[in-house]
């Protein structure tokens, strides 16, 4: 890959353009995410206060092994859906000659990596130009198909927590204040908008964007299974931390589907590596008029489960792919 290449991809993808609203906003959300993790990282001091750790990691060995094993198939359902994200952005843009497999490599490389290390805009971008430019893409199909994975993913996930603010309010009104009623009025809101797009997107071809990178928006049914898929991706993650939760705190599923919703986006926001301390503190003030020792034995199986090992095996396959071109091009050369 050349340095023009590595240039553009970031470019297209990545660098603002300033002088504009893109540049300001893009300041906005790097202090907001500052913000947010500053103050997960306060609440989370606070919410750690006399734990029992020998307490949380005689919870994980007490943990059966059938109920782990369940978590990790649906941790792997997990990010199987989220290789559709990538194969709908394809066949989106036209590139229906790309086989899956290459969508599916792309996206199990790009999401555990760039959210590992915290730098998504950065680090997936490039990662995707990578493996789709052997298969004839250029930096700007890798723009359409980051733009449109995470619309994708921003899609679900807000009818997600569209649906949880609807069913668990007040598990919700913890984590931001706000009184179930109020939290009912935006859950209405969020769906009226995720269905005004959805709409708007049916009757009509829709392109946005500029003359020199025109994005072309999916038709309405596309839109109406991105957002199928983004639920399942987000259920099925929140189902794994369910599973991994002892018995005795007898929460129910849609609390803590809700919360996990909730601490999903705002880890996703502060652009921390996997969420680190956002994502946990939420869940944990979220959940906090349970015991809080089996609540971080389940945050720390879940971690292993869904941060560490996919972002070990997707290091992993990412540099095995690297190398093995690196060596097919000198024995071609």
């Amino acid at each position: 890959m050349s340095l023009p290449d590595w240039m553009n991809t970031l470019k297209v993808t990545v660098l603002p353009k300033p002088p504009g609203s893109g540049a300001r906003l893009k300041g906005v959300g790097i202090v907001v995410g500052i913000a947010i993790a500053a103050a997960a990282i306060f609440a989370l001091t606070h919410t750690l206060r006399n734990v029992d750790y020998n307490e949380v990691f005689e919870v994980v060995r007490r943990t059966n092994a059938g109920l782990i094993a369940l978590a990790a198939v649906l941790v792997a359902a997990s990010y199987g859906s989220l290789t559709l994200y990538d194969l709908l952005a394809l066949r989106t843009i036209g590139r229906t000659e790309v086989p899956y497999r290459i969508a599916a490599l792309a996206s199990f490389t790009s999401y555990p990596i760039a959210h590992g290390v915290g730098a998504v805009s950065l680090i997936s971008p490039v990662i995707r130009y990578r493996i789709y430019s052997c298969n004839g893409l250029g930096a700007f199909d890798v723009a359409n198909i980051c733009f449109l994975t995470g619309l994708t993913f921003w899609l679900g996930n807000l009818t997600a927590l569209g649906f949880g603010l609807l069913y668990a309010p007040d598990a919700i009104s913890v984590v931001d204040f706000l009184p179930p009623r109020v939290n009912r009025w935006l859950a209405a809101a969020l769906l009226l908008g995720v269905i005004s797009f959805l709409a708007w997107c049916w009757f009509s071809p829709r392109n946005i964007g500029t003359r020199r990178w025109p994005v072309r928006l999916p038709s309405g049914p596309m839109v109406l299974l991105q957002i199928v898929i983004g639920i399942f991706d987000l259920g099925a993650a929140a189902l794994a931390m369910y599973v991994l939760i002892p018995a005795g705190p007898n929460i129910g599923i849609f609390p803590i589907a809700a919360v996990f919703i909730a601490a999903t986006l705002l880890g996703f926001a502060s652009h921390t590596p996997a969420g680190l301390g956002v994502f946990d503190a939420t869940f944990l003030i979220g959940l906090g008029s349970y015991d809080k020792e089996p609540l971080i034995a389940a945050l720390l199986m879940f971690r292993l489960l869904y941060h560490f090992l996919p972002f070990v095996i997707a290091l992993g396959l990412f540099g095995g792919v690297e190398g093995w071109r690196s060596l097919r091009a000198r024995r071609n050369a």
